[in-house]
């Protein structure tokens, strides 16, 4: 079952009216979208995805609760291409809600768990070609080490792409178990107590093959350009990584250009056009926390244009 992480407080920092145009960029389960529909009974949402099992299961949802929403099979990268074919200017809100989907890690054909047996997929949009196992079988050991190392923040990054370059010379690697035996060989008894080996390499596969680090920032830069005064982006992130992108993208929006810093008196086209509305993080709450394991990690940053 997929429960939406920081959901009362991500749909309440987007601070929505009843005509207000919503952009769900990451409708996954419509968690956050059912609850953003019942607030806009005279507005609008749009809300992207690229998995087609979540677009089918959303619309049913959806439907149940009103019909004045749009879902667009894309990746939130074309976000701003694509509502502006359907006519859409300007929006309201933005919801950013980052991550891999429960019910995607839990159907074990999907091969995104390291806990069942599949073939290596991982692929978010089926109709991709870029899957994990081409990622696994064809990158080359500087490759696989980089993206352990960058994506995964794995101490042994080197040591599992060796391993896995090694097991490539007598057989292709087929399956998530088959490579989680392989990571395992790679990584010294000691470590493996307290977290499972695998979970990092599998997360930073994952990034490689959806590409999903290189799409926020094109992707929240489009979401800003888009806001209407008093508009705001609210994103979720599940790891420092994608964190930082957001972090530091929404603060260089919110600083005065550092040469005119210090003067008394700033012309108003100098100000910035957005402000933080939290100076620090949203985090699930200790009830939250006890309820849902994946929201540990979770944290929600609010930006509003305030000209």
């Amino acid at each position: 079952m997929h429960i939406s992480v920081l959901l009362e407080e991500a749909v309440d920092a987007l601070n929505l009216k009843e005509n207000s145009v919503v952009v769900d960029a990451t409708l996954g389960y419509a968690g956050h979208s059912s609850k953003i529909l019942k607030r806009i009974k005279k507005g609008a949402l749009f809300a992207f995805d690229q998995d087609s099992e979540a677009i089918k299961y959303s619309t049913d949802r959806l439907n149940s609760i009103g019909t004045n929403f749009t879902i667009i099979k894309s990746n939130f990268v074309y976000l701003k291409e694509k509502l502006n074919d359907l006519g859409i200017e300007k929006v309201d809100a933005v919801l950013f809600d980052l991550g891999v989907s429960s019910p995607q890690l839990d159907e074990a054909e999907r091969g995104f768990s390291y806990h069942n047996d599949a073939r290596l997929d991982m692929r978010m949009d089926t109709s991709q070609k870029l899957s994990a196992y081409e990622v696994v079988n064809d990158y080359s050991k500087e490759e696989l080490a980089r993206i352990f190392n960058e994506y995964g923040e794995s101490k042994f990054a080197r040591n599992i792409a060796k391993k896995i370059v090694e097991y490539r010379e007598n057989k292709n690697i087929e399956t998530t178990l088959e490579l989680t035996e392989i990571i395992k060989t790679a990584v010294p008894m000691k470590f493996r107590i307290d977290k499972h080996p695998a979970k990092q390499i599998f997360q930073a596969i994952r990034i490689e093959v959806n590409k999903e680090l290189d799409v926020i920032e094109p992707a929240l830069n489009s979401a800003l350009e888009m806001l209407n005064v008093g508009g705001r982006v609210a994103v979720i992130t599940f790891h420092s990584l994608e964190d930082r992108i957001v972090k530091h993208l929404f603060k260089e929006k919110c600083e005065v250009d550092s040469k005119l810093r210090g003067l008394p008196n700033i012309p108003d086209e100098y100000l910035p056009d957005f402000k933080l509305v939290n100076n620090k993080a949203i985090l699930p709450s200790k009830e939250e926390l006890e309820n849902n394991n994946r929201a540990h990690s979770a944290k929600l940053r609010v930006i509003e244009r305030i000209k």
